[in-house]
């Protein structure tokens, strides 16, 4: 049998409370870490329907070394918290260490855990990992970033440093989170953002925020001091609970009628307007130029690839999902009509350059089309020195058109596995046979 969900309503009597537990945290040690909110718990029983926060990586803190091991024993963690959960009646949420091994290798998630008294609810991969403190070298961001439904109904999560970046709670909003949780190490020297944050986000999504902090020293080998000052906020931004900077659990009592009566009066989260022109991403090689020397100065990572995409298929669009996810901005260099024509012979493009851009620009993953008319795409590489040079893993590295321009310039070549067995020529092919 499947889970049984309840989802929120503005009257349900499933939540009555919200809170966080704020705690040090004994670097790996996840057996100590659990007893500590054990007791916690047993100290400062909960109410029924309770939704309890927890600090990021509260079971593990930053030990980078010794993640991948720790997180063996996460599945352990979570079958006690389920224990605990069903025990008090309540959801218990905070990040682990996810670990996921397939045939691409071990990755290694932040990953924040909605238990509840039906056992595992749900989770929410960080999206945005620090690469300040390196966490993006021991670490995989997630990728999709949906509220979970638990218990007692559909809930939002962001993870430290996903606060900066209003857009994740803001889509986990519109796909119905009542309530925002916030899983969290921010440190002492920034906690004036964090407040300020954490208001802003629930100021825009007219939604509770419960976020839990840590305390105490780190043990990320930054010697900082975690900041604390775990808080509740209401939709208005009103700080209902705030937590000094020592060890402490705190719940209260939840009205959410006040939230329903904000979002009848006006709603902050409905309008989903698309405001965005595609077209605008189809751009000549000097203005992808200036675009991409803007971005590197603000720090991202720029990527690319290139090719025909002549007729444009599922294969396609998980290459270019991939693609983007190696980076921050992905251009995509498009073979021009003349270019085809003198690779694939005179029966070929299908589908004008023109065309062609218009489809890859309409994609979500794509940041830029530029379209070249050289047989290959070197000149556009060279010019634009991305930080990831992105193609197909059946292309061997010593092939690959810009590697070793890439690579003289700091760069990486990623060779990326077609998991969809389709191409253009297949479906001509077909279509040609049908006919």
């Amino acid at each position: 049998m499947g889970r049984e969900v309840y989802l929120l309503n503005f009257e349900s009597p499933f939540l009555s409370s919200a809170g966080f537990f704020q705690s040090a945290i004994t670097p790996a040690a996840p057996a100590v870490n659990l007893t500590r909110l054990q007791t916690a718990l047993q100290l400062s029983p909960c109410l029924p329907g309770t939704l309890l926060v927890l600090p990021e990586l509260w079971a593990t803190g930053f030990v980078y070394p010794q993640l991948a091991e720790l997180s063996r024993q996460t599945p352990w963690i979570l079958e006690q918290l389920s224990e605990l959960a069903a025990l008090y009646q309540m959801v218990i949420a905070g990040t682990l260490v996810e670990r996921v091994e397939d045939a691409r290798g071990l990755s290694l998630y932040n990953t924040l855990f909605f238990s509840d008294g039906n056992g595992l609810a749900g989770k929410i991969r960080k999206q945005h990992l620090f690469s300040y403190w390196h966490e993006d070298d021991w670490l995989s961001p997630g990728d999709s970033p949906r509220p979970v439904d638990t218990a007692f109904g559909r809930i939002g999560g962001l993870v430290c440093y996903d606060l900066r970046f209003p857009e994740v709670a803001k889509v986990q909003s519109q796909q119905g989170a009542s309530l925002l949780v916030v899983s969290a190490q921010w440190p002492l020297t920034r906690i004036d953002q964090w407040r300020t944050l954490l208001q802003a986000r629930a100021i825009e999504n007219q939604t509770f925020v419960i976020a839990g902090n840590g305390c105490g020293p780190g043990n990320d080998g930054n010697d900082l001091i975690l900041g604390g000052h775990s808080m509740l906020i209401d939709p208005s931004g009103a700080i209902l609970a705030e937590a000094g900077e020592d060890e402490q659990f705190r719940t209260i009592s939840l009205d959410l009628q006040p939230q329903q009566l904000l979002r009848e009066k006006f709603s902050t989260v409905a309008p989903a307007r698309y405001a965005f022109d595609d077209k605008d991403k189809i751009v000549g090689l000097a203005d992808c130029v200036r675009m991409v020397e803007c971005r590197k100065r603000l720090g991202q990572r720029i990527v690319f690839t290139n090719g025909c995409f002549d007729i444009l298929h599922a294969g396609h669009v998980e290459y270019l999902q991939e693609a983007r996810k190696q980076g921050d901005f992905l251009v995509v260099g498009l073979n021009s009509d003349h270019s085809i024509r003198s690779i694939k012979g005179e029966t070929r493009p299908i589908n004008h350059e023109l065309q062609r851009a218009r489809v890859l620009a309409a994609l979500g993953c794509v940041d830029a089309v530029v379209v070249f008319s050289e047989d290959t795409p070197l000149n556009l590489i060279t010019a634009l020195l991305p930080q990831v040079l992105v193609k197909g893993a059946d292309w061997p590295e010593e092939a690959i058109v810009g590697a070793r321009e890439v690579k003289e310039h700091g760069g990486q070549v990623v060779r990326i596995v077609f998991t969809t067995e389709t191409s253009t020529t297949g479906i001509i092919a077909k279509i040609q046979k049908q006919n």
